[in-house]
């Protein structure tokens, strides 16, 4: 077998070794029950003592989701404020400038809402206060945000009924002390000892073998490379993410890191499972999840390894694969399986550059973001199966002529319409965005140049239009990979992508949860000869046919502009 596959086999059993007992010792954990942790609880009653929080006080679906949306308010307005005058704070050797008023306005909310897409370059972009104490910091808060939210949602199907769903600000504060400090801790040294910097030192300054004076970027890199990837936030320390050789220096750590990103989403999927005490239920949507990856897997490693058609065409040998935008230390294979795991999950960090993936790849990329629910974020993820699975038992019900339960309580039309508009969100925002940007694109006239630069789109063709896709889709499912084909630093993106970012993470976690509050105060109903059982493989092939009919109707028609023209035009 090509040792660049065994490469991927061995890279995800390892991520499933460490992530099912994660998965074990988070249910315990939010649970309450006894882990070795437990060391830990002095400090997180000293963070609960100076911030006047009683973690014992129950709140309601309502009262959570208050809380998340106050303090992530909080953090924006804060952030905003310290990147446009970060010129002014200390620890800035670089000298590098305060942002502009709309490029703040994109960083801080990317950040705030995990998705980390940078419109500007982490060398030049920020200083080193600011990726400590805006960038790093978020990074944190932002996953614990999203585990929390979940926890919630948890809690909802616990217990036959209950309007009581623990603390959030308990969630919260756990999910950085028991997972996500320790872990990063942890991955920080394995990143600093095979090479990424740990300096507070302004650029260094070498002679290359040519001869030339480089100077090269550092800074205390590898914290927020763990964080980075561990709280499946993406953003990258220098401009080319982990494509960079400071910030991924070897198979090693590429290997660590594509571990990294995907071991708490699986985790809480198993997690979930375990805690609602339906451990099948847990282990089918993990299946439904990794059938679907792998469904967007395989094509891709088959594309990039098949090499370029046009090239073949000129009599062009291929050896390696398409090697286009791709690291030599790493190679396609491996390099494919790092782009399915980034856009189905929403951490977006790159060890390669997606706009010179094959046309297919593209495709491939742009349906994980669409889907967003394959493992998915942290927390968020599950989250946003849940919609999918919603509408599967709707639609069940139907078919059988019941009304809809899921886990012991009737699925009725309030909860249908939330998860409705939760569905249509996606498409609407991506294809909204989209049209927009497409339109000013076309315009001449002096006012659409007001908002949009000229010249910044350097694919007029097929490929400019997955381009803006992209971007916009990448948006919203709080992703922040891009085709970097685009020219993105300007008022029309900034604000654009701000919104779409903004509405695209709170409004699907907001909906899963109030359907979950919702069910979880009604009448437990006992299960019959006629239940719907969701924790049967027939019923995991039906979400699953779901989340592919959906996908298909609300997309296939922007695919087809975009990257399946692109390719039929390159095969033509």
């Amino acid at each position: 077998m090509n040792t660049e596959l065994l490469g991927i086999i061995a890279t995800f059993l390892l991520t499933l070794v460490i992530a099912i007992p994660l998965g074990k010792y988070l249910a315990k954990v939010f649970a309450g029950e006894k882990v070795w942790t437990d060391f830990l609880k002095p400090i997180e009653s000293g963070i609960y003592k100076l911030s006047g929080i009683n973690p014992k006080e129950e709140m309601n679906w309502k009262q959570h989701m208050k809380a998340l949306l106050t303090i992530n308010l909080v953090w924006l307005v804060y952030g905003f404020f310290v990147l446009i005058y970060q010129d002014k704070l200390p620890m800035n050797p670089d000298g590098n400038p305060g942002m502009t008023p709309d490029l703040s306005f994109n960083t801080i909310i990317s950040f705030v809402v995990n998705c980390d897409l940078q419109h500007y370059s982490g060398e030049s972009g920020v200083t080193y206060l600011t990726q400590h104490v805006v960038m790093m910091f978020l990074m944190f808060v932002s996953c614990a945000t999203g585990i929390a939210a979940a926890v919630v949602f948890f809690k909802a199907f616990r217990d036959k009924t209950s309007v009581r769903l623990g603390n959030f600000w308990e969630f919260f504060v756990k999910s950085i002390t028991r997972l996500l400090l320790p872990l990063s801790l942890i991955m920080a040294l394995i990143l600093a000892f095979n090479g990424s910097p740990t300096s507070y030192e302004a650029k260094d300054q070498f002679i290359s073998l040519q001869g030339d004076t480089v100077n090269v970027s550092r800074g205390p890199a590898a914290g927020m490379i763990a964080i980075k990837h561990l709280g499946t936030n993406g953003g990258g320390w220098f401009g080319a993410n982990s494509a960079h050789p400071l910030e991924n220096p070897n198979y090693v750590t590429n290997m660590v890191e594509l571990i990294a990103q995907m071991i708490v989403p699986i985790a809480m999927v198993i997690a979930f499972g375990i805690f609602i005490r339906r451990r099948r239920l847990g282990w089918i949507i993990f299946g439904v999840m990794t059938i679907g990856m792998f469904l967007l897997l395989i094509p891709t490693v088959s594309s990039e390894l098949g090499g370029n058609p046009a090239l073949a065409k000129m009599g062009i040998l291929q050896t390696t694969g398409a090697m286009e935008g791709k690291e030599v230390r790493f190679g396609p294979a491996i390099s494919a399986y790092w782009s399915t795991v980034t856009t189905i999950i929403s951490t977006g960090s790159v060890n390669n550059m997606h706009d010179s993936s094959m046309s297919l790849t593209g495709a491939w990329q742009l349906l994980g973001m669409m889907v967003n629910s394959f493992y998915g974020g942290c927390g968020v993820g599950i989250l946003n199966y849940f919609i999918y699975l919603i509408i599967a038992v709707f639609i069940s019900g139907l078919m059988v002529g019941r009304t809809p339960e899921f886990l012991g309580h009737k699925v009725e039309a309030r909860e249908v319409k939330i998860a409705a508009l939760i569905t249509l969100l996606s498409p609407f925002l991506i294809l909204a965005g989209t049209a927009i940007a497409s339109f000013i694109f076309t315009s001449h006239g002096d006012a659409a140049w007001a908002v949009q630069p000229k010249n910044w789109l350097n694919n007029p063709g097929f490929h400019g239009f997955s381009e803006m896709l992209y971007e916009v889709t990448s948006s919203n499912a709080n992703n922040g990979s891009g085709f970097e084909g685009l020219g993105d630093n300007n008022v029309l993106w900034n604000v654009l992508t701000g919104f779409v970012m903004l509405i695209g993470r709170f409004l699907p976690i907001i909906g899963p949860v109030a359907i979950a509050g919702l069910l979880g105060t009604k009448k437990f109903i006992p299960e019959s000869a006629g239940t719907l059982k969701p924790d049967t493989l027939t019923f995991g092939l039906m979400t699953f046919a779901v989340i592919v009919v959906l996908n298909a109707l609300s997309y296939f028609p922007a695919l087809a502009l975009g990257p399946l023209a692109e390719y039929f035009t390159m095969l033509k």
